[in-house]
Formats: C-alpha cells, sequence, structure tokens
C-alpha cells in the first residue's frame, strides 16, 4: 500500500530533504565531519547522528544504552539529554561507518513508507516516552531533516533548497507556534496585533492576534494598526526561529516598527523549537 494522502507532503518533504543530506555528507573527508553547525554543541558528525537516530526510533528499534558524559555544556534539559545520546554514542564513528548507517537507515525507511498502511491517527512512541499521531510523526520528521539539512548547509558552505517542500513543512510548523510566544512569553497585551512581513524564497505576511482574554491566534489577514511590525528574509525567519542565532547578531536584516519594548520582548523569545 501506499502512504496515506495526509501523510503524502509530509514523507515526500522528508525524502527530498533527507536524500540531500546523504548527498551532501557522501563526499565529505573524516575532518569535515568535525565542522562546527550552527546548531549549538554539534557537529557535522553529530547533525547526522541525530538524523540516523531520530529515523531509527520511527522505524521501532530500541534506543541505545548510554550513559552521557557531565560536560556537556549544551545539554541543559531533559528533552536535550534524550537527544543527545543517540548522537554521542556515534561521536566517535567514522566516516564510512556514517555513510554506510545513513544509506542503510534510508534504505528501511523508504520500505517503510511504501508499506505504511497505518491511519494518521495511529497513536505511536515520542521522545520521553510521549505519544503521537502518526501523521504528527511524520510531520516532525520532514520539518527536523530540512531544518537540519540547513544547518548542514550552513556548516559546509553549500547553500540550497530554501524553497523545497520541507521549507515550507517548516513554515508552517513555526508559525504555529508563533502566537502563544507573542501571547505568552513575549507578554503581548490583550486585543493587540503583531504583523511578520517575510520576503525571499517562502515569502508571507501573516497577523498575531491577542484576544481579550490574552489568547493568541495567528491567520493571512492585514492588521490597520499592529501594535509592531517585524519584517525580515525567509533565511532569517528560520535561523531565529530555530535559535540557531540571537536577535543581535542579525539586527541588520530584521526590521521592526512600533512598539519597541514588545519588539524586543518579541525577538528575544523567537526561538521557538526545543532546545
Amino acid at each position: 500500500m501506499t502512504v496515506h494522502p495526509s501523510l503524502q507532503n509530509y514523507a515526500d518533504a522528508w525524502t527530498h530533504s533527507i536524500e540531500a543530506i546523504a548527498e551532501l555528507v557522501q563526499p565529505l573527508v573524516e575532518s569535515e565531519w568535525n565542522r562546527p553547525t550552527p546548531c549549538i554543541g554539534w557537529s557535522v558528525r553529530d547533525i547526522v547522528s541525530h538524523v540516523i537516530g531520530m529515523e531509527t526510533e520511527m522505524l521501532g528499534d530500541p534506543r541505545p544504552i548510554h550513559s552521557l558524559p557531565r560536560d556537556l555544556y549544551h545539554v541543559r534539559s531533559d528533552f536535550a539529554r534524550y537527544m543527545e545520546v543517540q548522537v554521542d554514542v556515534r561521536r566517535h564513528h567514522t566516516s564510512p561507518e556514517m555513510t554506510s548507517e545513513l544509506e542503510y537507515i534510508l534504505i528501511r525507511r523508504a520500505r517503510q513508507l511504501r508499506n505504511e498502511n497505518r491511519s494518521p491517527e495511529h497513536v505511536i512512541r515520542a521522545p520521553l516516552s510521549a505519544e503521537q499521531t502518526l501523521e504528527a510523526g511524520y510531520r516532525d520528521r520532514a520539518f527536523d531533516v530540512w531544518v537540519h539539512e540547513q544547518d548542514l548547509r550552513a556548516a559546509l558552505g553549500v547553500p540550497g533548497n530554501l524553497d523545497s517542500a520541507g521549507a515550507l513543512v517548516a513554515r508552517d510548523v513555526l508559525l504555529e507556534a508563533l502566537p502563544e510566544m507573542v501571547a505568552k512569553e513575549a507578554g503581548a497585551p490583550a486585543s493587540s496585533a503583531v504583523v511578520l512581513d517575510v520576503t525571499g524564497p517562502v515569502e508571507f505576511l501573516r497577523t498575531i492576534r491577542v484576544d481579550a482574554e490574552g489568547r493568541g491566534t495567528i491567520d493571512g489577514a492585514p492588521s490597520l494598526g499592529p501594535a509592531v511590525t517585524l519584517t525580515t528574509d525567509w533565511e532569517t525567519f528560520v535561523r531565529l526561529a530555530c535559535g540557531r542565532v540571537r536577535p543581535a547578531e542579525v539586527a541588520d536584516r530584521v526590521k521592526t516598527e512600533g512598539d519597541a519594548e514588545l519588539a524586543a520582548a518579541i525577538l528575544d523569545n523567537f526561538a521557538v523549537t526545543p532546545r
């Protein structure tokens, strides 16, 4: 059987991004696997290890039994510790070992996708012993591999795929997280609006509205009197929302209008991915 129609877009996006990752790392010499990436604390090898590890979990493989070193400065939460195990267990793997395992995972996951007959609502395992629907799992993997493809491209100096199917999945995932950030973390006042204007390969304008009860929503209709308007390019938006850069590092690429204090609070809380 083929993938359910509501899963197909995520499966296609995942396939495109992970094949791009495999193509990027295949010719690397050993030293290039140690290059730092925008993902704090992770090298090229670590990024690929993470991708391999998470795909093995989608396949239902058992997690490695492994104790983490105590000196990993970037590991500051239970979520980070969970993710780090699949990374640290591969830190001494050679280039051939890495590319071979990635190729094997690609083959196994492609076969899983071709034979997928579970419904999108089927419940599967998620990180930290949580549960999620199969559709959420597919979406998470499409998002994750595209973001890490961009991490690898930045580290290796090979830009590309900023407008791929994975980019559109990333757009939707990141925009979905912004209303709560604006309303709760940034503390936008009740009955206010924040406009986000993004240009570039993935272009959009969205308005985040905070209602009288302080709840945030998002839509594509413009606001006549927003409290704040943020204008930036797609790549900078992704880097900020995924916590790859701090606002001060890209201040020249973000234009703010309106309430300066609220704009600063929004930018300070713009990283919405788990850390």
